[in-house]
């Protein structure tokens, strides 16, 4: 579904030139980037029914997990070019109305954050690459494919910025409401549905109190050198040979 949101978004003819076929590979080729880093660890992140059959044929994958991996690649083809049809104005270069404005910053931040979390995932156990570049990637994608929609906002602060020095706020509730809501939901589906983490009720208020976590408890303090907080350790657990980490922070006082 992303594959195709992203890269048929990025081919879409705004204007009276010719088609930016540079434009068109990178906006595919990132979305390829950005679904390898978030989904890699989980599915492999085919996309492409060829690739899976060809894991198929190599005897990679059994029949069954190869024939829900084709069925979903197919279908959620077809539901990125749906909300694509529904969000893209009949003139062009029209006005937005402002739901689709905001249905456009949802899914810009969407897959940017959730870039972020697999990127910062510990339970990768290293094999992320470079967290600049995939984070990078993953914000060029946005803005191949949100420029011509709505200026690509994904960043409250980046937005709010340009708003205050020229004091035009017009519509501007979009460039929160959007990106807040997108990264919500990046946040709820990579914790509970991608890559679920075992946490009690008592655990998230802990961390979310800012509260040290006891020992013997499923969380085990761990002091990370490359903690870039004062006052925080990072947390791990493991969970089906995957380790997660998050910071919590230690009461010093």
């Amino acid at each position: 579904m992303i594959y195709v949101f992203f890269g048929l978004g990025a081919s879409l003819r705004w204007g009276v030139g010719p088609l930016n076929v540079l434009q068109v590979a990178l906006a595919f080729g990132l979305a390829a980037a950005t679904l390898v880093q978030v989904l890699g660890h989980v599915s492999g992140a085919h996309v492409n029914p060829a690739v899976t059959f060809a894991f198929l044929v190599g005897a990679q994958l059994s029949l069954l997990r190869a024939a829900f991996y084709m069925v979903a690649q197919v279908l959620g083809g077809v539901a990125g070019a749906a909300v694509l049809y529904g969000l893209t104005p009949a003139a062009i270069r029209g006005n937005l109305a402002l739901n689709t404005a905001t249905t456009v910053e949802i899914f810009l931040t969407l897959q940017f954050v959730l870039c972020f979390f697999a990127t910062y995932d510990e339970r990768h156990n290293g094999r992320v690459g470079s967290v600049a570049l995939a984070i990078g990637f993953s914000l060029a994608l946005g803005h191949l494919f949100g420029m011509y929609y709505t200026g690509a906002g994904m960043n409250p602060a980046r937005s709010f910025a340009p708003a205050a020095i020229t004091r035009n706020f017009s519509n501007h509730w979009v460039y929160w409401v959007g990106p807040i809501l997108g990264a919500t939901l990046a946040g709820l589906l990579y914790d509970f549905v991608l890559c679920p983490r075992m946490r009690g009720l008592a655990e998230r208020l802990a961390i979310l109190k800012g509260e040290q976590v006891a020992e013997g408890q499923d969380l085990p303090l761990a002091l990370s050198p490359s903690n870039p907080l004062p006052g925080f350790v990072w947390g791990r657990e493991q969970e089906g040979g995957c380790i997660s980490s998050r910071p919590v922070y230690l009461n010093t006082g």
